[in-house]
């Protein structure tokens, strides 16, 4: 009797010695899926995104789910994400969601080529006429128009016949912008399901059997499953908010901003360097938004307009025609572009107002400041130092105690930063005469 009892505590605390070892393990083993969330316009930086959750699931999961909410993108993003997920090592389920949400124009492709489509309740599909940004037009003209229809029917066309689905219907969202809504699209064939929640389509996915690059078979099991959602990082957060068409915008405004101030008023050092920070980011968010060069130009040319203001005597003239220059290019930069690239007008009107009413008390502050110098008398500047900022032969500009002085050289032509001394004032134009023959 004593043997038993103690054969079965010895059996007792074997059990519990060994469940633990055995939980651990079946912790390690379990099924992962790898969740990735893509809101808003398609750009370069979602393609990046993409690839490392793809990769990630490759090492870690058996499957990624993409949970899609975008009114398109950029076509050559699309194409990037496409060529990830047609090429990936495990299956990729395409979400449609949240409940109303769209995979409109690029979201189309994306979503036809996913192993395996889904959509919420109230979500939408469709509308993926390609667009050309840089036409500055709705639709390239012509025979140029024509490829480009022709080839993104073509693409779409092969996807659809790819995974199974139904080809007419995605030949029609490219060739007439048509859109279905999820119920439309599972009852035509375009999409695999409708699923209400992450659990449900979990559900839906359990006993799936989806062919992958290699033409392997991967069989899900999906009910217990891990879901490790993984979430843009920092510089993808950034580069996501810099390709924003109105952020792109309001960066470039300020870049421009902030370098007419440092001109206006030069050696204030911190205009410069924001005005300079914000032009870079502002080029480069609309350089990969692919905005229209001839909005950029326009913009680029109110810039040197509300430059030349302080410099050129014009009363007003070249100052107004920065501003007009400044709201066609902002008009501009979009035109032709889907409803994901569009800059509301309102801001376009704000940011005018802003831009002029700055650019309005900068110049102010540099007529008084010159005023200032004159009214205080002509003694105390006669003899004064100032470098030229520009050539004078004879006219220019030279800086003095602050400022910038329209100046002319009595004795011919002065280099850009020459020093000179000034001999005689006449108004707000000072004369000057090269320092080493003064």
């Amino acid at each position: 009797m004593r043997q038993k009892t103690k054969a079965l505590l010895f059996l007792t605390l074997l059990l519990f010695w060994l469940l633990p070892a055995s939980t651990a393990c079946a912790g390690v083993n379990r099924i992962r899926v790898v969740v990735l969330s893509v809101e808003g316009s398609i750009v370069p930086v979602t393609a990046s995104y993409i690839q490392r959750g793809i990769n990630l699931a490759e090492s870690e999961g058996i499957a990624c789910i993409i949970k899609l909410n975008t009114p398109g993108g950029l076509y050559a993003s699309t194409q990037q994400i496409v060529d990830y997920i047609l090429n990936a090592g495990v299956p990729v389920i395409v979400y449609v969601s949240p409940q109303g949400g769209w995979a409109g124009s690029a979201g189309t492709f994306i979503t036809i080529a996913a192993h395996y489509a889904v959509m919420a309740p109230g979500s939408r599909i469709g509308a993926a006429h390609p667009v050309s940004a840089n036409s500055g037009q709705t639709e390239e003209s012509g025979v140029s128009g024509q490829k480009i229809t022709e080839d993104a029917a073509a693409w779409v066309r092969s996807l659809a016949q790819l995974r199974g689905r139904n080809v007419q219907a995605a030949e029609l969202a490219v060739r007439e912008s048509k859109s279905y809504s999820d119920q439309e699209a599972l009852k035509i064939k375009l999409i695999d399901a409708r699923a209400r929640t992450m659990d449900e389509l979990l559900q839906d996915l359990e006993g799936k059997e989806l062919t992958i690059r290699d033409g392997r078979i991967i069989y899900l099991t999906t009910v217990n499953a891990d879901l490790f959602p993984v979430t843009m990082n920092l510089r993808e957060k950034f580069l996501t908010a810099i390709s924003n068409p109105e952020v792109a915008y309001l960066l470039f405004t300020l870049g421009m901003i902030g370098l007419i101030a440092e001109i206006y008023h030069p050696g204030a050092v911190f205009p410069g360097l924001v005005g300079a920070l914000g032009l870079l980011l502002g080029l480069y968010g609309l350089g990969t938004l692919d905005a229209y060069w001839v909005g950029i130009m326009l913009l680029l040319l109110a810039f040197g307009l509300f430059t030349a203001e302080a410099f050129v005597t014009s009363h007003g003239v070249i100052g107004a025609g920065g501003a007009v220059s400044f709201v066609m290019g902002s008009i501009l930069l979009f035109t032709g572009s889907g409803p994901e690239f569009v800059i509301r007008p309102w801001l376009i009107v704000v940011t005018t107002a802003f831009f002029m009413v700055l650019v309005g008390l900068l110049l102010l502050a540099v007529i008084r400041g010159q005023k200032r110098h004159v009214i205080t008398g002509t003694e105390g500047i006669i003899g004064q130092t100032a470098v030229a900022r520009s050539t004078l032969n004879p006219a220019g500009v030279v800086f003095f105690s602050g400022g910038l002085w329209n100046a002319v050289s009595e004795e011919g032509t002065v280099d850009e930063g020459e020093e000179v001394v000034i001999s005689s004032v006449k108004g707000l134009k000072l004369t000057v005469m090269k320092k080493n023959n003064s």
